[in-house]
């Protein structure tokens, strides 16, 4: 029996539910293990995402989706049992990130393409044979006075059409992820901007999506949210929220069956209030929830520590983050609530 696209997309965003983005790449892991003093090695890069695969409250509770790195597709915990089976057990999604990362753009001073379509068709049938059933390419975007051009946007849009048709050709969902840097080169925009760079960046995202014949209904977008640079906040939470589902309504087709956000660099609490303001305070379309990966793992790493016997606090702290979103993507979250878990 075949699995069906929009099946799987619609899973993906299920009520309450979002996606944990476990893909760090291994020079990325590296840099988390770094904060807490433990060596990256594949041991206990294992070690560390069996602890959070293996947290039954949140996996089978909160988490639809697993996003993972090359590495971890692969891998098996430490009794055997290979990682995919061990989500598929919970309840959850198993998905890959199949992108290269970030290039500097010949031409381009300051901005970057991503990398990875050559050879992508076969890396793609060989990971939905691994249990892939869905995938990541994220496309980034530097925001500041002059930036970006159009040729950055254009190409950028370009590659995530071409990546999300191979996908689907796969059997397999693209997560298509254009991601207006919050921390960009200097971060110091206005969240005016930042609406006005995003409204650019996902108009020409649907466009090409449109021209290289991808199914709306079977794929989910991961957008930045309107906020304003890392070096010059100042909106709250109710602006963040107003502006972004604006923006979503004026730009995202109503076919799409979800959208998951990327907590782009801000915290934990601030990636949760946001989401909950607008599935609050809003009537909307699609499904809004959260696809992260610090604001859910950050408390969870900190408490786990590298050591074997804070396996149950690093459960905890991710069950709580979970939990936590799970209510943002209902619009259920509260301050207080949140102060007294």
């Amino acid at each position: 029996m075949s699995e069906r696209l929009e099946d799987i997309a619609i899973a993906m965003v299920a009520n309450g539910k979002g996606l944990l983005a476990a893909d760090e790449s291994t020079a990325t892991i590296k840099k988390r293990f770094d904060t807490i003093g433990l060596e990256s090695t594949a041991d206990s890069r294992r070690d560390y995402r069996e602890m959070l695969f293996r947290s039954d409250d949140a996996m089978k509770n909160y988490i639809s989706g697993v996003i993972l790195y090359d590495e971890t597709l692969r891998q098996n915990a430490k009794d055997g049992t290979p990682f995919v089976q061990l989500l598929k057990a919970a309840g959850s999604i198993p998905g890959i990130k199949v992108d290269a990362g970030a290039k500097d753009l010949a031409g381009f001073a300051g901005e970057t393409i991503t990398e990875g379509l050559d050879g992508l068709r076969d890396r793609l049938a060989e990971y939905h044979k691994l249990g892939a059933r869905f995938a990541k390419w994220r496309g980034v975007i530097n925001i500041s006075d002059n930036l970006p051009t159009w040729g950055a946007v254009k190409q950028n849009a370009q590659a995530l059409a071409r990546y999300a048709a191979l996908c689907q050709e796969a059997g397999i969902v693209p997560i298509v992820e254009p991601e207006v840097l919050m921390d960009g080169k200097p971060g110091t925009h206005s969240i005016e901007r930042c609406y006005d760079v995003t409204e650019w960046v996902l108009k020409t995202v649907f466009t090409e999506l449109y021209d290289a014949r991808v199914v709306l209904e079977g794929m989910i977008l991961k957008p930045n949210m309107v906020i304003d640079g890392k070096n010059a906040r100042k909106a709250s939470v109710e602006q963040v929220a107003e502006q972004t589902v604006r923006l979503l309504k004026s730009t995202v087709p109503s076919a799409i069956p979800g959208i998951a956000f990327l907590s782009g660099g801000q915290s934990d609490e601030e990636a949760t209030a946001h989401l909950s303001a607008m599935n609050a305070a809003h009537d909307l379309p699609w499904k809004l929830t959260f696809s992260y990966g610090r604001a859910l793992q950050a408390a969870a790493l900190s408490a786990w520590n590298g050591k074997s016997e804070n396996v149950a606090a690093g459960q905890r702290a991710f069950a709580h983050r979970a939990k936590m979103n799970s209510l943002a993507a209902t619009g259920g979250w509260k301050k207080d609530l949140e102060k007294a878990a």
